[in-house]
Order: C-alpha cells, then structure tokens, then sequence
C-alpha cells in the first residue's frame, strides 16, 4: 500500500515544486504559511526552495505520543536530499554548507504563538566552510552563536535569560552597545560560552542521542538529528500553553495541528548590504493604502520582532541607495500579492547582498477600524464585492469600535482577575453604593461602582458608573446582564476582592493591599481584568465607514423574508439608542424594570398589604404609571412592532431583604424598643418569610404569577391597550404593541391568560372607541414547552425564546452558581467547550429548532424570535438564523451593530 503524501516542495525549479496550482484548501494541508509559499513560488516570485510536512503528519506524531509514524522520516529524508541536489549544497558540509530554517505554519495565522529555529546546519566544521565561501568571518560566527541560542531555547527549553546574560556580558567585555557591534572574535567565544552553557542545562539521561564520551550533554553536531529535533520541537510547539490559549481565544480547533516548514536559509545578517523586514501592504492601524512595517539592516527576523534595536520604517527602504532596487521590486511584488489574494497582505522579506527573497506572505491581521476602511476601499477599488467586504469584518472587530479600550501602548500591571462580563474599558474612583454613586458623579468625579453583586436597587448608581465590578456572579448575573444592556463595562466574579462596603474598604486576597473608597482602578470588561490606578483609554466612535459596511450588511441580510434584528429595551431612551444603532423593533420590553426605583413602593404596596382598599389604591397607581411609560416608548418607535412581556420574576424579588429587616428589628429589641414600630417590623419580616421560595426561578413567576395574581396582567393589558389607543385616536400615530406571556410549559396556562389579554384589550377599544390589533404570543424557556410548541402555537401569533432560562433548565444549571463555581473548571478540564450561557449550546439549539418546526407546522403564519442573552452573540445568531430558521433576534443596544453583521454572515453562508 502506498504510504500517505506528508512532504511537499516549494521554490526553484518547476521539477521541485509539488503543488503547481492555487488551492484555499491547502491551507489545511500545508499550513498557511506552507500554502502560500508554494502560492508565491507558483507566481514566480523570489522565493527560497524548500519543502513543507504537512499539518496531519504534526497530528499524527502528537497523537502517537510524540512518536514518527511509519514511512514519515523516511519522506523527510527523501526531501531533504532533494533540497540539497537542487540547492547544490549539502547539509553539515564542511566547504559550502547549506543551512535551513524550521519554522511552524497552522491553518489559521497564529503570530508569535509557536516556534522557529534558524541556521541549523552549522556545526564547528560547517561555520568553517561558511567563513570560506562568504570571506565574512564575523557574519559565520554570528549565524552560528544565534542558531545554538535558539535551538537551545527552542528545541531543549534552556532559559533563554542565560543566552541573553551571556550576550550582554560580552557586549561590556567588548565595550559596545549592540550586537552588531560585536566582532567575529567576540562571536566565536559567545559560540564556545554558548555550548557550555547547552552542556550545563541540558540532561543526558533525558536525551541520551545528545550524550559524549564523557556523558555530559553536547550540543548536536550532526545536521540530521538537529534537523530531526527541531521538527520535533515544531510539532510541540502546537500544544504548548500560549498556543493552547491563542486557539481558545479565536475558536481554532486543537485538532488542526501546524505543518512546518523547511527552507534553505537566506540570510540579512551578511552586512550593510543585507536586510531583513515586516512589512503590510496597506497600514493595519487605520486602513490607509499606504505601505506600512519595519526593517533592519545587518539582521535576522527574529531581531525585528525581538525589539532589540531600533527600526526603520519601510517606507525609507528605497531612500538607501544600497536597498533601491530591492525596495522597488518589494513595492512591485505588495501589488502583486494584494491583486492575487484580494487583501491586504503581511510579508516577510530578506534582503541578502542586495537581493531580495520572500519568506513569508498572509493575510494581515489588523484593527477593527482597519478592517472596515480596507474592505470599503477594496470595493471601490473593485477588488472585492461588497458581500465579501461584509464577510471580511468580524463581529470581534466590530466590537472594538463600540466600547473604549485600553490604550494599547499603556504599560499595566493586572491587580484581578474575573470573568469579562461587559466590554470596554472605564477608569474612575472606588465607590460602594449606588448613592454614593449618584453623588459622586453630580459632583463631577467618575467612579467605578464596587458591589458583591448587583440588584434591582442598584440600577441608580449603575446608570451613572463608568463601570462596574462585582465580586460574585456570573456573565448573566443582574449586573452583566444590565450592564451589557447599557453598555457599561464590567467585570464580575472578581473573587479576590475582599469587599467591606461598610468599611467602605477592599482587602485584595493573597496581598496586603487595602483599597478606600476614591482610590481609582481601571476594569477592562473585555479581558475581565482590573488595573490599580488609570489607564489612558482610546475612545470608540461610530464611522461614515461603518455605517456604510452595516447598510451593505442591512442589505445582504434582509434579502427575501429576511433576518431581522430587534432590541430588549425598557425605556424610551435605550430605544431611542437602538434606533441609532440600526435596530428594527423591540423584541423585549421587561415591564418588571418599570418597577424600580420611587415606584418600588408602589408594587410593595400591592405585594404586602392585607387591605383590599390599598391593594386596589396601588394597583391604579401602577396603571397610571405603566401607561404613561408605554405612551413613551411606543411614540418612540412609532410603526415599529414593541414585544412587551407581562410580569416574570417572582414577586419577592420587589421586596426589601430580609437580612437587613432582620437587623434592624433586632436593634430596636436591643434598645428596647417597644410598641407598633416593633410589631409592624416584625409583621412585615413575616410576610417577607412567607413570600420566600426554596427555588425561585422553578417558582411562582411568569404566567403562574399571571393565573394567581390577575389583577396584575389586567393591569400591565390595559396600560399597554389604553397607551397604544390614545396615540392612535389622538396623535394618528401607529403604535404596534404585540403581549407575551412569559414562561408557559403547559398550553392552558397560555390560553387562560390570553383569554384574558383579549378581554381587556377589547374593553379598551370600546373605550377609545378604535379598533387595536394587538398580537399575543409566549415566551418559550422550558423543555416542556419546546415538546408541546405545536399545541400552544395554535393560541399563539408568535413565540419568542428566552434562551437564558431555557440553557438552565436544559443543562439543570443555575447559572450565577455555574459560572461562579464550576463552569471555569468545566472549561478548563475540557468538559465543555464554551460556555453555555454565552454561546449557545447544541442540545439548547435543538430544542429551539424543534419548537419552530412544531409551531410551523401547527401554525405557519407565526413569527419566531429570540430574546436571550444569546441574541447578542455572533456564533449563535448565525446558529438561530441558519439552524433554527427563527425570523429575528433580539439584543441589548450596544450589540446591535453586532447582530446586523452576524445576521449577514449567517445569510451569506446560506447562499
């Protein structure tokens, strides 16, 4: 049986080239950065030959425990040798030695994240046949010193610190400054301290191919196995920790692997004539078309990156006489490759003895507000349509211009750690009360409201904080939640914070730090970390360029029946600001938030009194108030459809906590306190007992509060019926109001309240003397409801999901309990991949796609949303859209944006 391909070439002749025509696929073979050499050895351009082992070769070794599989060695023997026929040149050769670097190359560009070494090759017999045919001794020893460093770091884990100490002391022995300074004798003891301190940090008995006579560990002279060592050490280099956590931050699969790429050395170190560069062929900060990155003569790649010495722009490449050619060519070949891969393209170059050789080319990583001016401009250009431009713009990207963020350049010192709740970034000093909150701001200061968690009676000091911190919950506790909602950075779950708001002091875990109110910290809600003093922010704004990428987004995605998004707003100003944002309707209006603040008094009134007078006094009251709030919104979204959910969480959660009544009653005992002050405190603590639920979320809310309660839902109808009647009949307005009843599971529960929704809205229309057409569906966040979605469709005009509550009774989670304690751990072992209550999960998925297929079925001219914290996510929209055929979703304000540009990618991936 024939063994599988796992070698290819690339550069030189035609007969030592493997892949002869262009394939996106191949990424997946070779790698990125083996594709696109083959790509530009293809094209004609200067390209250094070599060959690439491909990414399931990598898989393959890692998941034979670091073992070669059959044949493998035996194919990189074979390519190794062609390389040296073709480059006429041998390994190790003592009078003309070739030498190669190994470099890695995933499927998906991964900067930075995984290893490299150069120069293999050279030994003490090599760096001599190097001096000879290059009469350049201290370029020889140069090449020699930096590849036993690197091999060393690379391949066998010696602290690079050593090398660099080392370095550093020859550098004051020699009196320079810099490495370039440094003399071929210099170079040559560095190669002999270098060895010796391989010799002393490397164990025989681990590696017993690198043993002596004396059984000491020396560093490899035998080009073979330091060939075979360094593709080793590549492979590796997949699975260590910063390319674990890369892969996790970006989606990529583990199971993808790296290629690694084998290519004969040209070199930027050989003198004033030779150079070596980054360059981008449009600027990767702002999208300006102009050429953009660094170079430096006399050096290596690495020294680039490294930030050892000081750059030049690339720009001034063609102003040295020395590098005019070569920089005209470059310019040449940027055209060259942006016109073939239509992007902007990230290259790396060498210049040796004034030739120029290509390295390396991809697509370039670049800012949110590069990425939309680029892809703009590229339409205009013609190079691109304007679906691929929408396709090109991540939702990732996207994000970054909506909220501030820390100032890249910014030096800080992360203080905690907690999970990133909210993005953005926010500065301001320490308070521990959202009255302090409110004073501080009305005074002119910026506070950050410190809390250890959040609660209705907090939205005050939330609405005025620059950000939030809490040091329990979730990413969907109360303050994520409305944090996100807001557009309020947060961080949640900071656990490390020690939080005494009495003392109005924080005590840091594991520090002696103590924190006062008025100290300053910085949150970025986008990493979930917290900085000790101010860190300078860069600010978002809304671009010409941006809306012009959303309107073509607006386009793609509203193309036939559409994907729509909406908004979960409760108030006329976030409305006002999802209008802005691009919304189209409201899919969640939470009447509970219309609750707080003065009008708390209100629903505690109704909630505890025993007196049916006052009940009935609260409840006009609240009628009065509600009206006036839904005359406001849907004025503001007038011919705009506004979903408004009757009344869901359970009613205690309106009343004051217990603990602290329990306190106070307990200091008036101690003072001796007696009389009706005492027996009404102690009334009241009963009644507050007795509302108390071992289970709240499984308890008495939503439609159950409905059928117990009905005064409520008559209420909360007729404010929404009376509201929208008035401005029909005396503004000539088109006010569209659709009711949804929250948490049905089973069908009777749906019928009954909408029996009685239907009642008091045509009570109203013979009031107002107007006909009202007023849709009524349900909210579906249980499993029974999803497996019954066909009976309840047939008594619902829509179904919207509340993926939140319906994750939870999925999974049996209770999520601030989940992702405070064990969803982390869950993450971290490889239990889950993601988390749940971010982006949606299967099972989850699968129930709300049995829902809508049910409910077509029964009832076809109903009309699906989701209204869930999912709403807002990039990964689960395109899900909702594409896998579960839902009509819209439904997000907080500041994730609009977000959504229209998800819910394009989601139609154009249909296409």
């Amino acid at each position: 049986m024939e063994t599988e391909k796992c070698v290819y070439r690339f550069g030189g002749a035609a007969d030592g080239v493997d892949v002869t025509e262009g394939d996106a696929s191949m990424n997946f073979v070779l790698g990125g950065k083996g594709a696109n050499l083959a790509e530009m050895a293809r094209l004609g351009l200067p390209v250094p030959p070599g060959f690439t082992i491909t990414c399931k070769t990598c898989m393959g070794y890692a998941n034979s425990g670091n073992e070669w599989q059959q044949g493998v060695l035996d194919q990189i023997d074979a390519a190794t040798r062609d390389l040296e026929e073709r480059m006429g040149k041998r390994l190790g050769d003592p009078d003309d030695p070739l030498l190669v670097s190994v470099r890695s190359g995933a499927p998906f560009s991964m900067p930075g994240m995984m290893d490299t070494v150069l120069n293999l090759g050279l030994n003490d017999e090599s760096v001599q046949g190097l001096i000879r045919q290059t009469e350049n001794p201290r370029f020889a020893w140069d090449s020699y010193r930096r590849f036993i460093q690197m091999f060393s770091n690379v391949v066998l884990g010696v602290d690079a610190d050593l090398f660099e100490n080392a370095l550093s002391k020859r550098r004051l022995i020699a009196g320079v400054r810099q490495d370039s300074d440094l003399s071929a004798e210099d170079l040559c003891q560095l190669v002999s301290e270098f060895k010796a301190i391989f010799r002393d940090n490397v164990s025989a008995l681990l590696h017993p191919e690198l043993a002596d006579a004396a059984g000491d560990a020396a560093f490899p002279a035998d080009p073979a196995l330091q060939l075979r060592l360094a593709i080793q050490a590549v492979f590796g280099s997949w699975l260590n920790e910063r390319a674990c956590l890369y892969r996790k931050q970006n989606g990529i699969s583990d199971d993808l692997g790296t290629a690694v790429n084998v290519q004969a050395m040209v070199f930027g170190n050989k003198g004033e004539s030779s150079a070596t560069g980054v360059a981008f062929t449009r600027n990767a900060a702002d999208g300006a078309k102009e050429f953009y990155g660094d170079f430096l003569v006399n050096a290596q790649g690495e020294d680039v990156v490294a930030g050892i010495r000081n750059t030049e722009p690339i720009s001034q490449l063609k102003a040295n006489p020395t590098f005019k050619e070569a920089g005209e060519q470059l310019e040449s070949i940027f055209g060259i490759l942006e016109s073939h891969y239509r992007d902007m393209c990230d290259i790396e170059f060498t210049i040796e003895q004034g030739k120029l050789w290509m390295l390396q080319t991809r697509v370039g990583k670049r800012t949110g507000a590069a990425a939309i001016k680029i892809a703009i401009d590229m339409v205009e250009e013609g190079l691109i349509t304007r679906e691929e431009a929408v396709g090109r713009v991540s939702p990732k990207q996207l994000d970054q211009l909506l909220h501030p963020q820390f100032d890249p350049a910014a030096d800080i010192e992360v203080l905690a750690c907690g999970l990133n709740a909210s993005p953005g970034a926010a500065v301001g000093e320490i308070v521990f009360s959202s009255d302090d909150a409110v004073k501080a701001v009305a005074s002119g200061r910026r506070v950050v409201l410190v809390r250890w968690e959040t609660n209705p009676d907090d939205l005050k000091g939330m609405t005025v904080a620059e950000g939030i911190l809490t040091s329990h919950g979730g990413k969907t506790s109360h303050a994520a939640v409305i944090a996100r909602g807001m557009g309020t950075p947060c961080v949640c779950g900071v656990e490390s914070f020690q939080i005494d708001a009495k003392a109005k002091e924080v005590r840091i875990s594991g520090t002696d730090l103590v924190l006062h109110e008025g100290d300053v910290i910085s949150l970025d809600g986008a990493r979930g970390i917290v900085v000790l003093g101010a860190v300078p922010l860069t600010t978002a704004s809304l671009t010409k360029d941006l809306d012009t990428l959303l309107a073509w987004a607006d386009e793609i995605r509203l193309d036939g029946p559409g994907f729509h998004v909406r908004v979960n707003a409760d108030n006329p100003k976030d409305a006002e600001l999802a209008l802005s944002f691009g919304a189209e309707a409201i899919g969640l209006c939470r009447t509970e938030h219309m609750f707080l603040g003065d009008r708390k008094q209100i629903i505690q009134s109704f909630i505890l009194s025993e007196d049916a007078a006052v009940r009935s006094a609260a409840l006009a009251q609240l009628l009065e108030v509600q009206t006036d709030d839904f005359l406001s919104m849907f004025r503001t979204m007038n011919g705009r459809d506004v979903v408004v959910r009757l009344l869901d969480p359970p009613l205690h959660e309106f009343l004051d906590d217990p603990r602290e009544l329990a306190v106070s009653i307990a200091r008036l005992e101690a003072s001796g306190a007696e009389g009706e002050r005492l027996l009404e405190a102690r009334s009241l603590l009963r009644r507050i007992d007795g509302m108390a639920e071992s289970n709240p979320m499984l308890g008495l809310r939503g439609v159950r509060l409905s059928l117990l309660y009905p005064e409520l839902p008559l209420m909360q109808v007729r404010a929404i019926a009376s509201a929208a009647a008035a401005l029909k009949r005396d503004e000539g307005l088109d006010p569209r109001p659709e009711i949804m009843v929250p948490l049905v599971s089973v069908t009777r529960e749906h019928v009954q309240v909408r029996d009685v929704i239907e009642g008091v809205i045509g009570q109203v229309e013979r009031e107002y003397g107007v006909k009202l057409e007023i849709p009524v569906g349900t909210m579906i966040e249980l499993p029974r409801a999803c497996l019954v979605a066909d009976q309840i469709a047939k008594h619902a005009d829509f179904f919207c999901f509340g993926t939140n509550d319906l994750t939870q009774t999925v999974f049996g989670f209770s999520r601030d309990d989940a992702e405070a304690k064990f969803i982390p751990v869950y993450l971290h072992k490889g239990i889950l991949d993601v988390n749940p209550f971010e982006t949606i999960d299967d099972a989850v998925l699968e129930m709300v796609s049995m829902a809508v297929s049910k409910g077509r079925e029964s009832n076809p001219a109903m009309s699906y949303g989701v209204c869930g914290e999912h709403g807002g996510d990039p990964s689960s929209i395109k899900r909702f859209f594409k896998d579960a055929n839902v009509d819209y979703v439904s997000c907080s304000p500041y994730r609009v944006p977000i959504a229209r540009l998800s819910a394009a990618h989601a139609m154009l991936e249909l296409r």
